[in-house]
């Protein structure tokens, strides 16, 4: 069973979405999926008491839980389990950064979010050795701000995967119907988006 961390220590750059997105795409791709939702404001919960389809399964858990949540679940036969976890909490983000085989840091091509981009790594490094991308989220449409967002991650060491989440309303619309932008609007430019990043991912996690 793979494991996957979604870890950022910023609020709002878009470790849900990013979660969320991965999780359905890889269901849609054949794989048994779990979410593992350590955050208190159960953003990732909330998403599933909405959705209409039984998967993937959304467990809430505290951080001291999360080894025999994975047991459980790869006992459940879950091929992939990707752990949401919340801003500003070291325990949840260090226990989801040791248990992954990767970890996923989502950034906004801004500079508050690039600025605590180093504080993010410093906290995953205390995980081992562990395979670290950074994912780009909410690019605007036009300029220059992903390049010059990707030369910043790029000092800081993670690579950073050639795909990135657009500034695109059809995220938000989804989650409130309980959906992804795949399952949302599947001709969409965010849907497109949405395969391309998991397309990385998943030849990293294979």
């Amino acid at each position: 069973m793979d494991v996957i961390a979604v870890i950022a220590q910023k609020g709002g750059t878009g470790k849900t979405t990013l979660t969320l997105a991965l999780a359905v795409a890889a269901q849609l791709a054949g794989k048994v999926t779990a979410i593992v939702d350590l955050d208190p404001q159960s953003t990732a919960s909330n998403w599933s008491d909405r959705r209409e389809a039984e998967s993937p399964v959304v467990v809430s858990a505290q951080p001291a839980r999360l080894p025999h949540v994975l047991t459980s679940a790869e006992a459940s036969g879950a091929a992939l389990v990707l752990i949401d976890t919340p801003p500003r909490a070291e325990q949840a983000a260090l226990a989801a950064a040791k248990a992954a085989h990767l970890i996923l840091i989502p950034c906004r091509p801004v500079i508050y979010d690039l600025e605590t981009m180093a504080t993010t790594l410093e906290l995953v490094r205390f995980a081992g050795d562990k395979p670290v991308i950074a994912i780009l989220n909410g690019v605007p449409p036009r300029g220059s701000k992903k390049d010059q967002a990707v030369d910043v991650i790029r000092q800081l060491g993670p690579r950073v995967c050639p795909a990135a989440f657009g500034w695109r309303m059809a995220f938000s619309d989804a989650g409130a119907l309980g959906l992804t932008a795949q399952e949302y609007d599947p001709g969409s430019k965010s849907a497109i988006e949405t395969d391309e990043v998991y397309r990385f991912v998943s030849k990293l996690i294979n």
